[in-house]
């Protein structure tokens, strides 16, 4: 039997941090109150009626290094230094924070395997995704035909101007530009669609059943915390996915 799914992308909204993290930050590092993080963290767990204590997380650092996430480490908030997660274990959450990078989600309900990922644009041109289906492939032989995945909010095609050396690395991953990065016609400057590319390299690794939310956290600044719109002082949103 399909074990119930839990999950949810969380807003900024309904927390304790203060301005210019205002209010639900999830993040730790970003120079908050860590008792008001410590509290944010414990309500949205308690939204999804998951366990604090079982949650599982990682030190993201734009990699695309995906780890198996069976139950979390004693005394540390994070299982290691990496961008992706999964597992088929009950009462394991996997918990990531964002703020313009893509939320990668997974489901496998024929095997009952969860995954997560954090796509920036160095884990997108990693194949981070990818490697979260292959993960779940090799280590609890689902199929690529069954896995369901979630592009949730992050900064959108109109806003994400990127540099030539971003361009370069997408040619270099996915062999082509072609609907990943459009040019501005008045200067050329170069605008990278992070849902896009994403989602062609989830359908390259074998997936086909895909939902991009289409929200973008730069345009909607007042829902979701934004690095680049905020100009690098703001906080952290959630995610989190959960058999249970």
């Amino acid at each position: 039997m399909w074990p119930r799914l839990k999950h949810g992308i969380f807003t900024r909204h309904g927390g304790e941090s203060h301005s210019p993290w205002a209010s639900l930050n999830l993040g730790g590092n970003v120079g908050d109150d860590p008792k008001a993080v410590r509290h944010n963290h414990e309500k949205m767990y308690a939204t999804l009626g998951v366990r604090d204590d079982r949650a599982c997380s990682v030190w993201q650092v734009h990699s695309a290094d995906v780890v198996i996430a069976n139950h979390p480490v004693r005394n540390r908030r994070w299982l290691a230094l990496a961008d992706g997660m999964v597992t088929d274990r009950l009462d394991a959450p996997l918990s990531m924070r964002f703020a313009d990078c893509t939320p990668l989600l997974f489901c496998d309900p024929v095997q009952g395997v969860i995954g997560m990922a954090h796509a920036g644009w160095r884990g997108t041109v990693q194949g981070v995704g990818a490697n979260v289906v292959r993960m779940m492939v090799e280590s609890y032989g689902c199929k690529p035909a069954n896995i369901q995945a979630g592009i949730g909010p992050s900064i959108g095609p109109a806003h994400y101007q990127v540099g030539e050396e971003v361009v370069d690395a997408v040619r270099s991953y996915f062999g082509t530009t072609d609907g990943l990065v459009r040019r501005d016609p008045a200067d050329g400057t170069a605008y990278l669609d992070l849902w896009a590319a994403n989602r062609f390299d989830l359908e390259r690794a074998g997936v086909n059943q895909i939902e991009v939310a289409e929200i973008c956290t730069y345009a909607q600044n007042v829902d979701f915390f934004s690095h680049r719109a905020e100009k690098g002082r703001t906080g952290r949103f959630g995610a989190v996915i959960a058999l249970s």
